[in-house]
């Protein structure tokens, strides 16, 4: 599924091109929302949820969605609470004491929104189906479609493309594609008002580099402090800190202990990112962590957000694209700041607990630069 998964999302543009313009085409629409707010404070969750929602809705689905469909609005919304629940203190009671299942509220409304998200994928599958083209796929669930069609048609009715397998796979890449991608964009966005002299220092080499036209992916080499402060963000962030269970697949010896086949393994992603002995400072939101002397960028092997291995995080090409788009467009057309009365200090980076990191709720004032 993974393979398959990967080829396709490829194919229908992420990582290329096509995907850039349709990034570049959501952030017109999100600056919109904006700009309605007129500089006044106002919480960035919904917006930055809807608009990153859209760009793998695009690719899955074949088609974007407007801010003001009350399905898509339910589906997205229903994601922040899945993985607000997820990560609620009972519902990690409940991983290490199932049994205690039938008592827990929150695992009972968590199963409850898993099963209304398989529900409405399955509606929106059922939809597509009716009109599918096997010569004209318009996203990911065509594709899966059609091979389906195929391997029953050669009389292979066993394969791992089923119905149960394609809404997983959909849900899947809906829920991871829409949370940690915006809650990134949020924590950026969060930083740059606590962080205004930083915030200062972005936009003055946007506007040499690129001035006022759209910034695009092809910009990245040339605005290395830029590109520091975003890999910054994703350090400090930290929103997967225990990145996602995998399993053994062989009985394995891992520095002197032995780890038996089906082990579910939780690596520690915040151990790499807040490293003592590979950040200068660990605990700190510093650019200076991926500049060199000369203010050039720098790789640094100890930056994994995206995890490692043949595992590594799937649509990795894809966050990275939107991540630097989405933050780039947004800090050349608004000045980010506290509400009125709220100042840089008080603005609170504790994270929310979920199954990701997020900002504590707080609201931002965007004032337009135009």
């Amino acid at each position: 599924m993974r393979r398959f998964t990967l080829t396709n999302l490829k194919d229908f543009g992420m990582g290329k091109k096509a995907c850039e313009e349709k990034i570049i085409e959501e952030i017109h629409y999100l600056i919109e929302v904006f700009e309605e707010h007129k500089g006044k404070a106002f919480d960035t969750t919904q917006p930055m949820y809807y608009a990153v929602s859209n760009i793998i809705c695009s690719i899955v689905y074949g088609s974007r969605f407007e801010y003001s469909d009350p399905r898509f609005r339910r589906s997205v919304d229903r994601v922040n609470e899945i993985f607000k629940l997820g990560g609620s203190g009972s519902v990690q009671l409940y991983n290490i004491f199932p049994w205690l299942g039938p008592f827990l509220k929150s695992k009972k409304r968590l199963q409850e929104k898993y099963n209304d998200n398989k529900k409405e994928i399955w509606e929106l599958v059922t939809g597509l189906k009716k009109t599918l083209s096997p010569q004209m796929c318009r996203g990911f669930i065509d594709s899966f479609l059609v091979q389906k069609q195929t391997m029953e048609e050669s009389g292979n009715m066993n394969s791992h493309y089923h119905n149960k397998n394609l809404v997983q796979t959909v849900s899947n890449l809906f829920t991871a594609g829409t949370d940690t991608t915006s809650t990134t964009l949020r924590w950026g966005l969060l930083l740059m008002a606590k962080y205004p002299n930083i915030q200062d220092r972005v936009q003055e080499e946007m506007s040499r580099v690129i001035g006022s036209r759209q910034p695009m992916i092809e910009d990245r080499k040339n605005l290395p402090y830029t590109d520091a402060v975003i890999h910054e963000i994703q350090r400090v962030a930290n929103i997967v800190p225990m990145a996602v269970p995998h399993v053994t697949s062989r009985d394995i010896t891992f520095q002197g202990y032995f780890i038996k086949k089906g082990t579910d393994v939780i690596p520690l992603l915040t151990s790499v990112l807040q490293d003592e002995s590979e950040w200068e400072t660990p605990h700190a939101f510093n650019p200076a962590h991926f500049l060199n002397e000369k203010g050039q960028f720098v790789k640094r092997d100890a930056f994994m957000p995206f995890s490692a291995g043949r595992r590594v995080c799937l649509g990795e090409s894809l966050a990275r694209m939107e991540i630097f788009l989405f933050f780039t467009s947004l800090l050349q057309r608004f000045r980010f700041s506290p509400p009125l009365g709220v100042t840089e200090d008080d603005l609170d980076l504790t994270p929310s607990t979920g199954t990701t990191l997020s900002p504590s709720p707080h609201q931002l004032c965007a004032v337009s630069r135009v």
